[in-house]
């Protein structure tokens, strides 16, 4: 979910938290990269475990033993994204975090372009739709301290669902820039902030049956 950040992580650019090293860890990084390069430069269908071994300089049984197919290629590049230690801004609002949230998912969806073309891979792959999700879920998870400190702050009433603070305050920028392939619209993404801020203080994101700040995480 979130960020410029996230999205560099999925790129491969960000300070990802590194496994243990070694020839096995240095193969992974360079099929990732190769996978990455590759999607963005062919698309899906163009893609292939040959032509990723090819780019990567790595023998083709490799690949296919550890990877098996381009759907396990894809779930690992997710899954390795997931590895990086971003957390959300604190700028001592809530609307203020949630403008800086959408300032990074913004940032990410329009500055690397395999963010998207992954999002665009897991409608033909399950095992990267189900990467996907996960990614999204841990994403969605490390945002709930942004309206924990609203609660803590006074700013929103107890038991506002921190997902869904997230949710509506991010989608409009995920509309515009993927099923309108409008492009980066800042006042946008500044307007939803303040606009889902507003409302949480008002108190339309409590839910007294549905998942409340503690249970976000």
């Amino acid at each position: 979910m979130t960020a410029g950040r996230a999205a560099s992580a999925i790129s491969g650019t960000a300070g990802v938290a590194r496994r243990p090293g070694g020839r096995s860890a240095r193969i992974r990084a360079q099929v990732l990269e190769a996978a990455r390069e590759l999607l963005v430069e062919r698309g899906f269908d163009a893609l292939s475990v040959d032509a990723v071994a090819e780019r990567a300089a790595v023998h083709r049984t490799t690949v296919y033993r550890r990877w098996r197919d381009v759907g396990g290629l894809l779930a690992d590049v997710l899954d390795a994204a997931g590895d990086d230690g971003w957390q959300p801004p604190d700028t001592g609002t809530l609307e203020g975090d949630l403008v800086a949230v959408n300032g990074e998912v913004e940032d990410g969806l329009t500055g690397e372009p395999v963010t998207a073309a992954l999002i665009v891979a897991s409608f033909r792959s399950s095992q990267a739709a189900e990467a996907l999700q996960r990614f999204w879920e841990e994403r969605y998870a490390r945002c709930a301290v942004v309206v924990e400190r609203a609660v803590a702050r006074g700013e929103v009433p107890e038991g506002t669902c921190a997902r869904r603070v997230i949710v509506a305050a991010t989608a409009p920028v995920y509309q515009q820039v993927l099923l309108l392939r409008g492009g980066a619209d800042p006042l946008l993404a500044r307007q939803a902030a303040a606009g889902v801020a507003l409302a949480a203080s008002r108190g339309s994101f409590v839910d007294d049956e549905g998942p409340g700040v503690d249970d976000e995480r």
